[in-house]
């Protein structure tokens, strides 16, 4: 059994990972809608911010060897919960069925004041859909 932690360029300076990989079980760090070579937010637009924070989700799955396929426990964090139709939109452009569980929640303040964070649970290796 062992632990590795995983980093990619992300745009923010902070002391955590990005994500850790427990055996075949990949823990992702809630992801915000960063532009990684400016550290900057793509755009002040919630779907826009949605899309690049599940694009920056797919270069941790890449990087750990598994894909948005081989997710299964999202949580969505929204600045306003009156945008999570729009979210779900773009979230489902990137997840297909059977789609991973999910838990969306209204909060205070994120990151460097974004609009959406999202965080994942993911599988690395060969799952198999029944």
């Amino acid at each position: 059994k062992g632990k590795r932690g995983l980093r990619i360029s992300s745009g923010i300076n902070a002391e955590y990972g990005q994500a850790v990989q427990v055996d075949s079980t990949l823990y992702i760090s809630g992801q915000l809608g960063l532009d990684a070579a400016t550290g900057e937010f793509v755009a002040d637009d919630v779907c826009k911010q949605a899309e690049r924070a599940l694009q920056n989700m797919g270069h941790i799955l890449e990087a750990a060897g598994s894909n948005y396929s081989n997710v299964v426990k999202t949580t969505v964090l929204l600045a306003d919960m009156k945008d999570f139709g729009r979210v779900n939109e773009v979230y489902a452009s990137f997840f297909k069925q059977p789609y991973p569980a999910r838990a969306a929640y209204e909060c205070a303040n994120l990151p460097k004041y974004g609009l959406v964070e999202i965080e994942a649970i993911a599988i690395v290796g060969d799952v198999e859909d029944k």
